[in-house]
């Protein structure tokens, strides 16, 4: 008896099987290639595959910053701990000095990433240059009167900064501290003739520590952080407010650190070391 012959299926039929062979062993690799992954170490790449390093814009390279010298302390704090968490960058000896001088610095082409300054005058004059991103203020600052440890000169108000035979120094007046000095006297109605005009209010404290000087007029942190100095109050020095600006520069040679670094500040970390080093809030 001759054997039934089989019949041939639609061709849209065999097309359908076919497909879903190949989807059926499409799936299998992905399953199979997904446990061979499951045996690799975490982050280690495929076999056959070039490991190309850690991506997600991991920061690395040299981090240069200019700020201004009553941020010494803080900046040398916030520094080490940002090289901590991201070890592949260096940030370079910061330089520190009056704010007008780390400006003129600046606008004269001197390489930095970021600028902080101790008032928004001196930051809008970086700014103006077309050198400076976008300021944020990040911490405040008053002034108190520094004496050596004794007070030989027996300062107990800023009157007595006008006192005949009392020695000064000042910060001078293009600087922050200089400004600020200037505006506190002038609003107590005290006229000082000061022994010297410096450039930056380390210097100021430097020679009242060493007895070069009776007082000086100096931010709160700064004599808090000495313990060659003590500090008596200035009446109306809360009514005299620092408030100091951050930025990345505009041509930063590392500007994801520079951004990165300007965001630690800013954070709640970064405001926890400079509210326990003295500073107040923005």
């Amino acid at each position: 008896m001759p054997r039934p012959r089989a019949r041939s299926l639609p061709g849209r039929t065999r097309r359908s099987i076919v497909r879903g062979v190949l989807l059926l062993t499409g799936v299998l690799m992905v399953v199979l290639g997904g446990c061979g992954a499951l045996d690799r170490p975490p982050g280690a790449a495929p076999s056959g595959s070039p490991f190309t390093g850690p991506t997600g814009g991991e920061l690395s390279g040299d981090l240069t910053i200019f700020a201004a010298a009553s941020l010494s302390g803080a900046f040398d704090e916030l520094a080490e701990m940002f090289e901590q968490r991201h070890p592949s960058v260096d940030v370079r000896p910061i330089s520190y000095d009056g704010s007008s001088t780390l400006a003129t610095q600046l606008i004269e082409g001197a390489p930095a990433d970021v600028f902080a300054a101790a008032d928004e005058r001196t930051m809008a004059s970086v700014a103006g240059a077309g050198l400076a991103g976008e300021p944020q203020l990040f911490a405040s600052n008053t002034l108190v009167i520094a004496v050596p440890v004794g007070n030989p000169a027996g300062v107990k108000a800023i009157e007595d900064l006008g006192r005949s035979g009392t020695t000064v120094v000042l910060c001078a007046p293009e600087v922050p501290c200089g400004v600020a000095s200037e505006t506190l006297l002038a609003d107590n109605g005290v006229t000082v003739t000061a022994a010297s005009l410096e450039q930056n209010v380390t210097a100021v404290l430097t020679k009242v520590a060493a007895g070069e000087a009776d007082a000086g007029l100096v931010y709160a942190t700064d004599a808090a952080a000495h313990d060659d100095v003590r500090a008596v109050a200035a009446a109306g020095a809360q009514n005299v407010v620092n408030r100091y600006p951050i930025a990345p520069l505009r041509e930063a040679v590392n500007p994801q650190a520079a951004a990165a670094f300007v965001a630690f500040v800013l954070s709640d970390e970064g405001q926890a070391v400079l509210s326990r080093l003295g500073f107040g809030a923005a």
